[in-house]
């Protein structure tokens, strides 16, 4: 699958959405990637997840357990270990730090691939990392549907992405006027209870 054709994906499902963003990391884009929007759809998914198993499979070899971080990873990491015959586990926050949790484990020797829907900054990718750590097998990359660091994010670990794009970003105290001039939207998941931008 191709970059413009990865984005395709996400413009046919309306999940290309432009205005003033608060993200994740805090930062404030004029694009958000509502993956979401593209999840709700399994035909959609699963071809995308089979692209990015297909490029992960040619990049790293065989894996064992794909692991993502919750809640956004958990259906391309899910579909992706579906696509590569491999065991689909996540993360979740306890106590403000990712854990493993309702009894999953990752045993030794298993080849163990992070997969990620959207990578901004590569915080929660590394986060999920450092949870995986804590385990014996052995993390041999990482994955995810688009790169918008366009390939800035220092995970650690080798990574692959569908598609690699050039969002800029800019700190809530340093915003262009056109940005500045639209009112601020947190449309994520840690969003959902509204955020005073």
């Amino acid at each position: 699958m191709t970059h413009d054709e990865v984005l395709g994906e996400f413009r046919a499902a309306g999940a290309l959405l432009e205005g003033h963003f608060i993200l994740t990391s805090g930062l404030r884009s004029p694009i958000f990637l509502q993956k979401m929007f593209v999840f709700m759809d399994p035909v959609r998914t699963e071809r995308l997840c089979r692209a990015l198993a297909e490029k992960a499979r040619a990049t790293f070899g065989t894996i064992d357990y794909v692991v993502s971080p919750a809640v956004g990873g958990i259906v391309p990491g899910y579909e992706t270990a579906r696509q590569l015959g491999a065991k689909a586990v996540f993360v979740e926050r306890e106590d403000g730090k990712f854990a493993l949790r309702r009894g999953f484990v990752i045993p030794e020797g298993a080849r163990v691939l992070m997969v990620e829907d959207i990578i901004t900054t590569g915080l929660s990718s590394r986060e999920c990392l450092a949870a995986i750590a804590e385990y014996p097998g052995h993390v041999v990359g990482a994955a995810c549907l688009i790169d918008r660091s366009n390939g800035k994010a220092d995970l650690g670990v080798p990574l692959v992405a569908l598609a690699t794009l050039d969002i800029p970003t800019y700190p809530a105290d340093a915003l262009p006027p056109e940005l500045a001039a639209l009112p601020a939207v947190k449309p994520g998941s840690r969003g959902i209870q509204g955020v005073k931008a």
